[in-house]
């Protein structure tokens, strides 16, 4: 038998314990557990058997009494934990137990299938760094541009020298339009040679929307003075319409001749660019006014009516275009879409002065625009009202209006002292022939008569009559009050008395 004495573990010692494990339990111990990786190391063939041999537990030879416990250090390690596996032969020299480290095998790789995968996501991860690096420092240049572009740091001073330039071009500034975007537009269009050269050049000033003729290739102060110049003819499809003014060019007596809409269309929308003729004439208006649906003409539901019952006629459209300033009439446009546009814009104006809201008057819409221009013709703006609600008691008294102004609006000559040829003109808008208003307004209605007569002031007058060059006007419910008032008007020399 064996000693139950603790062999030797080449230098470490192994405590004895009073009690022996079953041979099984050395067994799991010593063989199913698992191994500690270690290096492989060469095994001598002795060593081999030998160590085959000690593997044999059952053998009668060898009783369990003959293997005392582990180091304690080493018994309980977990699967997971390494320790040696040693195992004690008995070497026939010097009578000790040799200790034989076993060599383990490397463990399998138990998922080799997920070597390619996990090759996979590290160079997805490494894609997915590289990315964010890109982004954030494109970030940071895109950043950095703006700031420099805000400061001016990166803006051209390019500037042209010729100050004839090369070719003419039609240049179109939108509304609201900063000096920094026009020059944009410009640069775009080939005029000057740098945004920052015409905003240095422009020096604040104030330039309008609308349709320019200008040259190309121009230095940056030139193109500022086409731009800015009243007089210059440079400035496109703009016209100014003043308050009253009819359809039609008219003549006074005094040889003074005063454009009406459609001529002043006609010229500011006509403009040769390069040797083309862009715009309409004066007769392509009439024509589009007479004969084009009025949905074409964008005539507004309240007025449509009216309007194609003089069918034919291009005064069929006459108030209906408002006064003020018309910056962008596009000459590319044909008549149509001229006064279309300018029909349409006008409309919004009136309904937004009231017309469908808060009118009073007891007329229609289209009548009240008809009867606010009216009182364009015959008094100040302070007595709009009282005559607003002179033309609404004659009317529903069945009286004859008898207005100068509806007599002068088909004179060939307008005159303030009116002759009997023209109080006696048998046509629609004459009111000292026709009873009621006339078929259309007599000219472009401002606010303040618009508004005049949707509020018209409370009184009976009949009668009024303007007696002098500051607009003095007489107001009376008694016809032979309003004789002498005329007699007034005629002493101070402001009309001819016969």
């Amino acid at each position: 038998m064996p000693s139950a004495e603790a062999p030797s573990l080449r230098g470490r010692s192994v405590r004895p314990t009073p009690a022996r494990a079953p041979a099984s339990e050395r067994y799991e111990r010593s063989h199913l557990s698992p191994p500690r990786r270690a290096a492989p190391q060469r095994i001598e063939p002795a060593a081999a058997a030998r160590y085959e041999d000690t593997t044999v537990h059952d053998d009668p030879a060898y009783p369990d009494t003959a293997y005392p416990d582990p180091d304690p250090a080493y018994s309980d390690a977990g699967p997971d934990e390494a320790r040696p596996d040693a195992i004690g032969t008995p070497d026939g020299q010097d009578g000790t137990d040799d200790l034989i480290v076993a060599a383990p095998a490397p463990e399998p790789d138990e998922h080799p299938e997920r070597r390619p995968a996990a090759i996979a996501r590290r160079r997805r991860r490494r894609i997915g760094v590289a990315v964010v690096l890109v982004v954030m420092l494109a970030v940071i240049a895109g950043v950095g541009y703006w700031g420099a572009q805000k400061a001016g740091l990166l803006d051209s001073r390019k500037d042209y020298s010729n100050a004839a330039g090369t070719a003419d071009v039609l240049v179109h500034v939108p509304d609201d339009s900063s000096i920094k975007q026009i020059g944009g537009i410009l640069v775009d269009d080939d005029v000057v040679g740098s945004v920052r050269a015409f905003v240095d050049a422009a020096d604040g000033a104030s330039l309008s929307s609308g349709y320019y003729k200008l040259r190309t290739q121009v230095p940056a102060a030139v193109a500022v003075k086409m731009m800015t110049n009243p007089d210059s003819a440079n400035r496109v499809g703009r016209i100014v319409v003043p308050p009253g003014t009819p359809l039609d060019t008219k003549r006074d007596t005094s040889g003074r001749v005063t454009p009406g809409i459609l001529e002043m269309i006609a010229d500011q929308s006509g403009v040769e660019v390069n040797g083309r003729r862009l715009g309409v004439t004066q007769q392509q208006l009439e024509e589009a006014a007479a004969k084009a649906g009025v949905a074409e003409l964008g005539v507004p539901a309240w007025a449509r009516d009216a309007v194609t019952a003089l069918d034919g006629d291009h005064r069929r459209i006459e108030g209906l275009i408002a006064p003020g300033t018309w910056e962008d009439i596009d000459p590319h446009d044909n008549p149509t879409e001229i006064l279309s546009s300018l029909i349409t814009t006008s409309a919004r104006k009136y309904e937004g002065w009231g017309l469908l809201s808060h009118n009073e008057s007891g007329l229609s819409s289209y009548q009240t625009l008809v009867a606010a221009s009216l009182l364009q013709g015959e008094v100040q703006p302070e007595d709009y009202p009282k005559v607003a609600r002179v033309i609404l008691n004659r009317l529903a008294k069945g009286q004859r209006l008898e207005f100068d102004s509806t007599a002068n609006y088909t004179a060939n000559i307008v005159d303030l002292n009116l002759h009997d040829d023209a109080l006696k003109a048998n046509t629609p808008w004459n009111t000292y022939v026709q009873k009621g208003l006339p078929p259309t307004p007599i000219g472009a209605v401002e606010e303040p008569a618009l508004e005049a007569m949707e509020q018209p002031a409370d009184g009976n007058w009949l009668y009024f009559v303007t007696v002098d060059s500051k607009g003095t006007t007489l107001f009376t419910d008694d016809f032979d009050q309003h004789r002498r008032n005329i007699n007034t008007a005629c002493e101070n020399k402001f009309i001819t008395c016969r």
